[in-house]
């Protein structure tokens, strides 16, 4: 059975002179692309429990590691040790309940109060609250950062209904934007909509990215339905008008309520 060891000497060969061309012409920002696709596709086979699919993603996320710190090792920049060096090290900095003396932290809430000090520590104070916030999160994973880094401080809904109440807002100034067909205005109305529902979601305990990929997926489920429908009818949806889809698509929902029953 290969080992670690293997797969750095593997990737060590593939860029060496007598080695891959593509690989030999990759960069740090050529490879961005692959490492957000395997990340991806490791989170659709986490959501359908497909353990071999599991292993294979993280292999290849594995990959993207020893890749990215192969090429930083041919720049004398770092190497994959000093990549393990480090997470080793800062896993035991951080957890001093586990390496350390420190008795006062027993159980997960107590972990999370303890983590901006564990960072602090080691030098890594903010300067804003909303600094190691990613500025390459997809947006709705972003927002919901910024939120939450917000409410830390104070700076929050007390409750639902008034969230609720700042989304209708949105959505009445995103009316009026679009009523005076102004581009610009109105995406930035879109937008503050768009942050207030990660809010809502927020209040209600409710993953937005996890919200949208399920509708996501159950808007593909239906429309599929719909297009078998209308093959058994012997027509192509891009064949139908508008009326004669909708009549599809509520069959379709009408089918999924009846199943449930």
């Amino acid at each position: 059975m290969y080992k670690f060891e293997d797969l750095v000497k593997i990737m060590e060969t593939l860029r060496s002179e007598n080695g891959c061309p593509w690989d030999r012409k990759q960069t740090y920002e050529t490879l961005l692309p692959y490492l957000l696709e395997e990340t991806y596709e490791y989170i659709d086979a986490v959501k359908e429990k497909d353990y071999e699919n599991m292993k294979e993603e993280l292999g290849d996320i594995l990959l993207q590691v020893v890749f990215h710190s192969q090429i930083a090792r041919e720049e004398d920049k770092f190497s994959i040790d000093e990549v393990i060096d480090e997470i080793c090290r800062k896993l035991i900095f951080r957890h001093p309940h586990v390496f350390g003396d420190r008795k006062d932290i027993k159980d997960a809430q107590d972990v999370l109060k303890a983590w901006d000090e564990f960072k602090k520590a080691e030098g890594k104070k903010r300067k804003s609250t909303f600094d190691g916030i990613p500025k390459s999160l997809p947006p709705l994973e972003r927002a919901l950062k910024i939120q939450k880094r917000a409410a830390k401080i104070g700076f929050d809904w007390d409750n639902i209904k008034d969230v609720l109440e700042k989304v209708k807002e949105e959505l009445r100034e995103t009316e009026n934007a679009i009523a005076k067909g102004n581009e610009k205005e109105i995406e930035e109305e879109i937008g503050d909509l768009l942050f207030a529902i990660v809010n809502l979601a927020r209040f209600a305990n409710v993953d937005p990215t996890v919200a949208l990929h399920r509708t996501n997926e159950k808007f593909i489920d239906r429309f599929t339905k719909m297009e078998s429908l209308a093959e058994k009818e012997g027509k192509k949806l891009s064949e139908m008008n508008l009326k004669e889809m909708d009549k599809l698509w509520e069959s379709v929902k009408k089918e999924e309520r009846d199943v449930s029953i």
